[in-house]
């Protein structure tokens, strides 16, 4: 078998011999009259014309050989099997020099434009009888092997190019995690929700509890934070007379890689003025159900623990309940030495900085969490725990909060917005006294936020939702790096 750099030294060769015969292997323009999906959507139509045809792919495969070569393209627009059209060069349908010249120079992986005549094989095979042809794109490097493709999977997520190019089943679940933005859009458009940016570059980092990415910017000589959340900013715009907006977009956060878990991810977040926590619950249920159906066709998932159907009325259950049924204490009254012993037993982690409320969520996270499968609201967390959601008017020990977990991932956290600025100036400064114990995760003071709150924000009803792990969840995939087409990687040794 020839090396890379045999085959990499035979193809510029092949290069040097179309720049010979006066073609240029990666020209400006492309003789192209339609895409293969519609030439075998509107084969018969196109085909009664008698027309000629330009027709433009990647080349998949070279079949036959002396007079008669058969050829598949490839152009992405065709889904499911097969996903090539064929185009059947024969050496006395076309100019003799043209047809040595393709056999001589056209690799596996070649982009090439056709220029032909549509007819049925004698197999039944619609393609295009080749009268000229144009290289588009010669490659210098050949393609994975059709049938064992990429099998190191590290490989698969470093050239993601490939992966898609090879699997028409990756593929296929990049277009879901599409559909399933573009069903959210329409939702919220629909709800009359606008779409705003907010600033990824922030002076703090705030909106959640994480530890940030840092930069400089040189000519404001300051420090500057990629954005863990976007927040804040948009709370801000609920001041600023816009009752319903939402954002869909990355968020940074400098944490650990694991199959849930990407420093670069993406969120919708969405807040309603004059809302709750309860009243987004009963949206957020009717709107992942209708994502679910737009984009499956189905209101059923397929997952390893079963079908999950969300055409079901969603559980709901309160977090205190949960941890005292499964890790059997009571996660506001517990104290920290409680927690952290508790927490060694259960064979987890625990860092210096942790506060208790970290340690208690990390035990939920293995006693509970991985458990549920349905869909289900976990209602009423600690107070510490979310420093940004209004205290539970029936009990201010915990906050009016949700999360959605399914499948055994949060996929969506929204509380009651805090509104009351001295409040939030409290929080704040509980968050100042974790980071000086060591909390990496605290949030920051920002005093810009709470000045913005004491011009007035009103009541809502804010809500997060990771489009990483629902995308991972339509899709059947374990690993979040399934679902993002180019995760950050460690760099190779």
């Amino acid at each position: 078998m020839a090396s890379l750099d045999e085959i990499r030294e035979a193809r510029l060769k092949k290069l040097g011999i179309l720049k010979a015969a006066g073609m240029n292997p990666y020209p400006i323009e492309t003789e192209h009259d339609f895409d293969l999906a519609t030439v075998r959507t509107d084969f018969e139509t196109l085909a009664k014309t008698g027309k000629e045809v330009a027709l433009a792919g990647r080349v998949m495969a070279v079949r036959g050989q002396g007079a008669i070569l058969f050829v598949p393209l490839f152009d992405g627009t065709m889904q499911g099997s097969p996903s090539t059209f064929q185009a059947v060069f024969k050496k006395d349908s076309m100019d003799e020099t043209s047809f040595k010249l393709f056999s001589d120079v056209a690799d596996i992986g070649d982009i090439i434009s056709v220029k032909g005549e549509l007819f049925t094989t004698q197999k039944g095979e619609n393609s295009v009888l080749v009268k000229s042809w144009t290289m588009l794109a010669k490659t210098l490097r050949p393609l994975p092997e059709k049938w064992s493709g990429l099998q190191d999977v590290e490989e698969r997520f470093r050239n993601r190019f490939l992966d898609t190019l090879m699997s028409a089943e990756v593929r296929e679940r990049f277009m879901i995690r599409s559909r399933m933005i573009t069903a959210f859009r329409s939702v919220l458009d629909k709800a009359g929700y606008l779409e705003v940016e907010t600033p990824q570059l922030q002076p703090l980092a705030g909106g959640t509890n994480a530890a940030p990415f840092k930069t400089h910017h040189n000519a404001l000589d300051i420090d500057l934070f990629l954005r863990i959340a976007p927040e804040l900013y948009l709370k801000k715009l609920l001041i600023g007379g816009f009752p319903k907006v939402y954002e869909i977009g990355r968020n940074f956060r400098n944490e650990g890689i694991d199959v849930t878990h990407n420093p670069e991810f993406t969120m919708l977040e969405f807040y309603e003025a004059f809302s709750t926590a309860a009243k987004q619950m009963d949206f957020v249920e009717a709107m992942i159900r209708d994502v679910v159906k737009s984009v499956l066709n189905s209101p059923v998932v397929k997952s390893e623990e079963g079908d999950i159907d969300f055409s079901k009325p969603f559980n709901r259950i309160s977090y205190r309940d949960l941890v005292q049924k499964d890790a059997g204490f009571d996660p506001v009254t517990v104290d920290r030495a409680t927690a952290e012993a508790k927490a060694k037993k259960m064979g987890i982690k625990v860092e210096d900085g942790d506060s208790k409320d970290r340690i208690v969520d990390n035990i939920y996270k293995k006693a509970s969490r991985v458990n549920i499968v349905e869909p289900t609201f976990i209602t009423d967390y600690p107070v510490d725990m979310l420093p940004l959601a209004k205290k539970s008017e029936k009990d201010p020990s915990v906050v009016d909060v949700f999360q959605l977990v399914v499948g055994g991932m949060e996929l969506v956290k929204a509380f009651s917005e805090l509104n009351d600025p001295i409040d939030q100036r409290e929080r704040f400064s509980k968050e100042e006294d974790n980071a000086k114990k060591g909390d990496k995760e605290a949030q920051p003071n920002d005093l810009e936020f709470v000045e913005a709150l004491e011009y007035g924000m009103p009541p809502a009803g804010g809500v997060g939702i990771g489009m990483d792990r629902l995308a991972m969840l339509l899709t059947g995939t374990k690993n979040i790096k399934e679902v993002i087409l180019f995760p950050t990687m460690r760099p190779r040794a």
